[in-house]
């Protein structure tokens, strides 16, 4: 083999391993930059009952009813669940689970729960750690899961709460505590809005609707102002104002052969007191066609053609009539 001058093959080689002939360097060790753990959103929850009716200090449904639960979550982080636990005297009774759903305003757990049993129960929503959410939970809600059956004679809680309930939804009802005549004419007057029997006794068919705001009389005439209805199918006489019965009363009509006139009409005359023929504050609407109180007031057609009240609520009935205000009478 030919070499150029002054040229060796060695040096092509150069001798040491490093570069230039110089020393080798230790490899060079790289650093990882340090993993960040994933960030845990951190939440609240709230507990609120749909169903029922409340105080400050507890919530009361009848026994037997359904109620919802929601729990509301903020803020909203996808694929997460929340459990309702329901406590009684013993420990845990029940346990459901539910996805939060997003919100206008965060996230929403709804559980719709039957309540079987009376007494005291407890209900936290809670939210258990997830690596996407932190764990949190409710504040306890209590629950009184009551009897829903009362009669005459009766008093209580549950006799308080059918009482605020009938007269929220418009029955003209003392709120006493006690179950007197006047709770078992609004609850019959309830009965009778209805389409239940037609006596003054509330069972779990009234304490249930009636704990849940249903059931209230729907006038025919909302828009006409400030008004009196008598359904004479069922028997009702309501006074509506602002579109709503604000009063409703049992009431009987003519009987058959004595029948009450339909239309529509005006009251032109108030006669007070008591006359001769046992009318209590006569409110005339046309000819000798009147609303007053009477002994008798059964749960069917039984007058003359006027419209009987209860002797107990004809002073109030006679109260809240103007003269020049109008009354529709319908089948």
């Amino acid at each position: 083999a030919c070499a150029l001058p002054g040229t060796s093959l060695a040096q092509d080689q150069p001798s040491g391993g490093g570069p230039a002939g110089g020393p080798v360097s230790a490899p060079t060790s790289v650093t990882e930059p340090p993993v960040k753990p994933a960030q845990v959103t951190a939440g609240r929850m709230s507990l609120e009952i749909r169903g029922g009716q409340s105080t400050r200090r507890l919530h009361y449904a009848a026994r037997g009813a359904e109620v919802v639960v929601e729990g509301r979550s903020a803020p909203f982080v996808p694929g997460q669940v929340a459990v309702l636990s329901i406590y009684g005297r013993g420990g845990l009774v029940a346990e459901r689970r539910a996805e939060i759903r997003q919100t206008a305003r965060g996230g929403r757990a709804s559980f719709r729960i039957k309540l079987d049993r009376r007494g005291l129960l407890s209900l936290v929503v809670r939210h258990a750690a997830t690596e996407a959410q932190g764990a949190f939970q409710s504040r306890a809600a209590r629950v009184k899961v009551i009897a829903p059956r009362a009669g005459q004679g009766a008093r209580g809680t549950h006799v308080l709460l059918l009482q605020r309930g009938l007269a929220r939804l418009g029955f003209a009802v003392p709120v006493t505590g006690r179950y007197d005549p006047g709770t078992s004419r609004a609850v019959l007057a309830f009965r009778k809005t209805n389409g239940l029997g037609r006596t003054g006794y509330a069972s779990w068919r009234v304490f249930s609707p009636v704990l849940r705001n249903r059931g209230a009389f729907r006038p025919r005439f909302p828009r006409a102002g400030r008004h009196l209805e008598f359904d004479w199918s069922r028997q009702l006489l309501a006074l509506v104002d602002g579109g709503r019965a604000r009063h409703v009363y049992h009431a009987s009509s003519g009987k058959a052969s004595t029948p009450t006139v339909f239309g529509t009409f005006s009251f032109y005359r108030k006669e007070p007191g008591t006359n001769s023929l046992g009318m209590v504050q006569s409110n005339y609407f046309i000819g000798g066609y009147a609303i007053h109180g009477f002994a008798s007031v059964p749960t069917y057609p039984a007058s003359h053609g006027c419209i009987r009240v209860p002797i107990p609520n004809a002073h109030e009935i006679d109260r809240r009539i103007s003269l020049g205000q109008k009354i529709f009478v319908y089948r």
